[in-house]
């Protein structure tokens, strides 16, 4: 049984889910997603200088929390970007839904306040457009289809 957000809603989870806090969808707050086990990726992107620390919870431990049963994500930005994630890529990469970038929460200018990342440097294919495209932040919705 999923929590009631007591905080304001930063992410919507809505489609093929099991367990739901609001209507048909899950909500959560960010004190809910700081719950969750946090993990550390240090990773090079194209988007920030040197090496940067993305800390949050295992987008794969979020997706099992609200029972999410499909093949793809869609993620959807507060800026309207929308991204489709295959499903399996959250076991296979080990993908952070990050709340804070090198130990601080991310404001909405500087891609929060929630960024999917994946572990660009551990696997040379996760260098490519195809992962980077994947990679939304500003991150609001994911629709599991």
């Amino acid at each position: 049984m999923l929590e009631k957000p007591a905080g304001k809603v930063v992410l919507t989870i809505s489609g093929q889910i099991s367990n739901k806090n609001h209507d048909n969808d899950a909500v959560f707050d960010m004190s809910m997603l700081g719950k969750l086990p946090q993990h550390t990726i240090a990773t090079h992107t194209p988007w920030l200088p040197g090496v940067s620390r993305f800390t949050g919870p295992y987008l794969e431990d979020v997706l099992a929390l609200v029972g999410a049963r499909g093949k793809m994500l869609k993620a959807i930005a507060l800026n309207d970007y929308k991204t489709d994630i295959p499903l399996e890529d959250a076991s296979r990469f080990n993908i952070v839904l990050a709340l804070l970038l090198n130990g601080k929460p991310m404001p909405v200018r500087d891609k929060g306040p929630l960024f999917i990342v994946y572990p660009y440097d551990s696997q040379p294919e996760l260098r490519s457009e195809l992962y980077y495209s994947r990679s939304a932040w500003q991150l609001k919705t994911l629709q599991v289809e």
